[in-house]
């Protein structure tokens, strides 16, 4: 579909290429299990995971600092529990959190097929919201930092998507027209509707099971993007 229309394909990171939520459960368990955290990590989890997408989408939203997030969303989820976590318990573990959720490196099933196939014939990018230190050895842990050409987090651009600055100056960093850009990412608000505001073509790879919509198509697997490019 995208073929000889597009040159340069952009990626989101966490829930697209990144596998966030396998990431965070092994540094969960590994942190808990350093700081002696009675708290069973399943029942912690159902409650932290749709605590956490609420904590980010208020902070893409400019409501909270980044500080804030990190200590609210494992407050929220401890109050939740049922566990009476300290401050310096929730410092203790949001400071470890931090250190060893990049040294996990899990992708989503055919990542590496994926951008094996893409590399020949475009040029791949990273726009994402995380922050510029963590995406880095993200990338570079999950060894597929050498795929791409330019990365933009919301740390370098002062704004987070969808804000329609961190994509031009993804587009201004790529030298491409956003008419030959594609834009590939798990969140409609963030990813798929900010992109094509600014007139990307867009793929929505819908990793988070949202609500389907006709905004643009979307993929359930990513060797599915094969079939557009």
């Amino acid at each position: 579909m995208f073929k000889g229309i597009v040159t340069d394909v952009f990626f989101d990171l966490d829930h697209t290429l990144w596998d966030f939520e396998k990431n965070s459960e092994l540094t969960f368990q590994h942190i808990f299990k350093e700081h002696n955290i009675p708290v069973d990590l399943t029942v912690f989890l159902q409650a932290y995971v749709p605590i956490n997408f609420e904590m980010w989408k208020l902070f893409r939203e400019e409501k909270v600092a980044k500080e804030e997030l990190r200590y609210q969303r494992l407050k929220k989820t401890f109050d939740a529990v049922g566990y009476n976590a300290t401050d310096k318990e929730i410092d203790l573990l949001s400071e470890g959190y931090i250190e060893h959720l990049s040294s996990f490196n899990h992708t989503f099933p055919g990542v590496q097929e994926v951008l094996d196939y893409l590399k020949p014939n475009y040029k791949l990018h990273i726009i994402t919201n995380g922050f510029g230190q963590v995406q880095a050895k993200k990338l570079r842990n999950a060894n597929i930092q050498d795929f791409f050409d330019v990365v933009v987090n919301s740390e370098m651009a002062g704004v987070k998507k969808p804000n329609p600055k961190i994509f031009k100056m993804a587009l201004d960093m790529a030298k491409v027209a956003p008419a030959n850009a594609l834009m590939i990412g798990d969140n409609l608000e963030a990813d798929i509707l900010g992109a094509k505001d600014l007139g990307f073509h867009t793929l929505h790879f819908n990793s988070n099971g949202e609500e389907e919509h006709q905004i643009c198509d979307i993929i359930y697997k990513l060797e599915e993007i094969k079939t557009y490019l």
